[in-house]
């Protein structure tokens, strides 16, 4: 989700922005390191926020003020941990809002904390619970994409309740207003979003296999095995 620009009273815009600096600063230094010592992987980092970018740009209106649409970033949070997803998603948002007007500057902060910040350490969260109580690759992905865009709509919803807060019943009835504006095309979204991820995990394991490998989503093939 994307709030607007203006739309957050200045208060919160600065709140939000403290907020996600620290896990912005701490994401900026895990890219470095990963870049560092990992050179070739700077190929799939590149591809992790381009996909981002091209998912989180498809916007459908939703409530006034802010958009539904996919997020992308589950698919950073579980090749590369969540504080690279979070630089990479940030950049995202700040290209978007520079180039797209979708979403602001006064908003990037509360874009950031939602979309780069909650969104990659739910799903990464997501994604490692599935994966140890299933055992498989694919339904970790699908939780993994599918609770990082759940994660995002949902903070985007207590953000705005936050700074609107319904005159009668406050900020829980607000939320709840946000929250059931937002599901109706953001569950949907969700659950595409997750298929998606399976679709495009089936092609790395065969395309990327030694990459993963690398990263620890994959385990190595015992010698003489052939890739299925």
């Amino acid at each position: 989700m994307h709030i607007a620009e203006g739309f957050l009273p200045p208060a919160h815009a600065v709140g939000w922005t403290i907020a996600a600096a620290p896990f912005v600063v701490h994401g900026a230094r895990a890219v470095v390191k990963e870049v560092r010592e990992n050179p070739n992987s700077t190929l799939l980092l590149g591809a992790s926020g381009a996909f981002t970018f091209v998912l989180s740009a498809i916007k459908l209106p939703s409530v006034t003020g802010s958009s539904s649409h996919p997020t992308g970033t589950g698919l950073g949070a579980i090749l590369f941990r969540p504080p690279v997803m979070t630089l990479l998603g940030t950049v995202v948002l700040l290209f978007q809002a520079l180039l797209l007007a979708h979403g602001g500057i006064t908003t990037l902060g509360a874009n950031a904390f939602s979309m780069a910040v909650i969104g990659p350490w739910a799903g990464y969260g997501a994604y490692r619970l599935a994966r140890r109580t299933t055992g498989n690759l694919l339904v970790g992905v699908f939780a993994g994409m599918a609770v990082a865009d759940l994660a995002t709509y949902v903070t985007t919803s207590l953000q705005l309740a936050l700074a609107f807060p319904d005159a009668g019943s406050g900020f829980l009835g607000a939320a709840v207003k946000f929250l059931g504006v937002f599901a109706v095309t953001q569950v949907p979204l969700a659950l595409a979003e997750g298929v998606l991820g399976v679709l495009l995990f089936r092609v790395l394991t065969v395309n990327a296999r030694p990459e993963l490998e690398r990263l620890g989503i994959l385990r190595p093939q015992p010698t003489g095995e052939t890739t299925r």
